[in-house]
């Protein structure tokens, strides 16, 4: 199974919001940078079977961009496991449901996604392994998504998946 983790893209300070946390919208230069990054992962060959999305209205928005770009034949599904605070055996648990030669692309949030990753590649959640806004990583899972058992393939920036996009990496 591959596992791409991808973090949402640059969402609207919270400073700035008035409204719910959960509601906290991309903001335009936000969702035009994680169209530049979704080209970068359409470069890399990404081709997910399953999308997972966060239930927050930035992780979403992030989700059914990529979603269209990638042309993902299946729906998105809004996962609890996925938030920002839910712990990564939790995460893992969802990939247990997969199956073992689905590539899944999950949109979440920090420190919940670097966690999720740490204990995928160290076996301990630890915040080691931060994603920035609109950056992913590659874990491919050989056997049942376990602590200790991923193999990191690529982790890359946004700057990075963005060039590869405009075809200069």
């Amino acid at each position: 199974m591959d596992c791409i983790l991808l973090r949402h893209g640059i969402a609207v300070e919270r400073d700035e919001w008035e409204g719910l946390e959960a509601d906290r919208p991309l903001t335009e230069r936000g969702a035009k940078r994680v169209v530049q990054v979704a080209a970068g992962l359409n470069r890399l060959g990404v081709k997910p079977t399953h999308v997972l999305s966060s239930p927050l209205i930035r992780a979403i928005e992030t989700a059914k961009i990529v979603h269209r770009s990638l042309r993902v034949r299946s729906a998105i599904q809004i996962v609890d496991e996925l938030l920002p605070d839910a712990p990564p055996d939790r995460f893992l648990s969802i990939l247990h449901n997969l199956p073992p030669d689905a590539s899944v692309l999950c949109i979440g949030h920090e420190p919940q996604l670097g966690m999720a990753a740490s204990v995928l590649l160290s076996g301990r959640a630890t915040t080691s392994f931060p994603l920035k806004k609109a950056g992913a990583c590659l874990i491919e899972l050989s056997l049942q998504a376990k602590p200790d058992r991923g193999v990191l393939r690529w982790w890359l920036t946004p700057r990075q998946l963005r060039e590869m996009g405009r075809g200069k990496f």
